[in-house]
């Protein structure tokens, strides 16, 4: 009876633990889009795709090495990713300044999503490819799992605290904040608008593409395995707020935890169906999410 008891006990904290550290993945993705939204006033659906291009990164160049040259690999993976997103900012941000709708972002960043997907198939096919980690399994309450959980879940908080302290004690993150309040005032303050708006999609970049590099390891590295992140962080974002980053450190391992538990219990096919009743459930209580501000609408 003790036993069983035990063996109950490691296979929850496993179940909590893993759906915790991909929860934090959702976390990290939703934080990519807030500093987009925060910005620009859009969702880059791309994120998901971003995510992937890191994870494939750490495929191609840190398959075989060691942690030393790992780290440099790490940080030229997520520069190039950033520029590669800042470029994708531009080719998005464009037809807006022409829109009437102001809603052609929702399919170029969607477009932008099937394209890089598509590039991705061709060159690598459409199975999951494995990475091999550099960080070592490791043991917590009683349970061992691999160190790249550890480094998910890790990298959740320090991005939080990395991108709080962007927003706050520096010019651009001060005038990216300035933005998101209101972009006229921004403009007649005379911050060049455009310019910070591509910031934000290149630091978006960095945040998805590096993260992508570190956790691939965890995760099946596949070019269709982006929508379920995209779609997964879409809903973390929203659930913790939309522009909140201190939701998504709730919405993120909500969503995670809540997939997990539906996986071991009726079945991974239900995986996403769950999230998605979780954000209907969510939002019919409260409309603006966990962490949300209602907003004044302009007409």
């Amino acid at each position: 009876m003790l036993n069983e008891m035990f063996a109950n006990f490691d296979m929850i904290m496993t179940i909590l633990l893993r759906g915790a550290a991909v929860g934090s993945l959702f976390a990290i993705i939703a934080m990519s889009f807030n500093v987009v939204h925060n910005a620009t006033g859009i969702l880059n659906f791309a994120q998901g795709t971003i995510f992937m291009l890191g994870a494939f990164g750490a495929y191609l160049l840190a398959n075989r090495v060691g942690f030393a040259v790992w780290i440099p690999m790490l940080i030229l993976v997520s520069i190039v990713i950033g520029l590669f997103t800042a470029a994708q900012g531009w080719l998005t941000l464009k037809p807006l300044r022409s829109g009437v709708e102001q809603n052609s972002w929702l399919i170029s960043t969607m477009s932008v999503s099937v394209i890089i997907a598509a590039i991705l198939t061709l060159n690598f096919g459409v199975f999951g490819n494995m990475v091999r980690g550099p960080v070592p399994r490791f043991e917590i309450l009683g349970v061992r799992t691999d160190g790249a959980f550890l480094l998910a879940i890790g990298s959740m908080f320090a991005w939080y605290f990395a991108l709080r302290w962007f927003l706050r004690r520096t010019f651009s993150g001060l005038a990216i904040s300035a933005l998101s309040q209101d972009f006229d005032a921004a403009r007649a303050a005379g911050l060049n608008v455009g310019r910070l708006q591509l910031l934000a999609f290149g630091i978006s970049g960095v945040i998805a593409g590096s993260v992508g590099f570190m956790v691939a390891p965890m995760i099946s590295v596949s070019p269709d395995a982006g929508l379920r992140y995209v779609l997964n962080g879409f809903v973390a974002a929203v659930v913790g707020g939309i522009g909140n980053n201190t939701g998504t450190l709730i919405g993120g391992p909500l969503v995670g935890i809540t997939a997990a538990l539906t996986a071991f219990y009726i079945g991974g096919a239900y995986q996403d169906l769950a999230s998605l009743l979780l954000l209907v459930a969510i939002l019919m209580f409260l409309p603006q999410g966990l962490f949300g501000r209602a907003a004044a609408r302009k007409v």
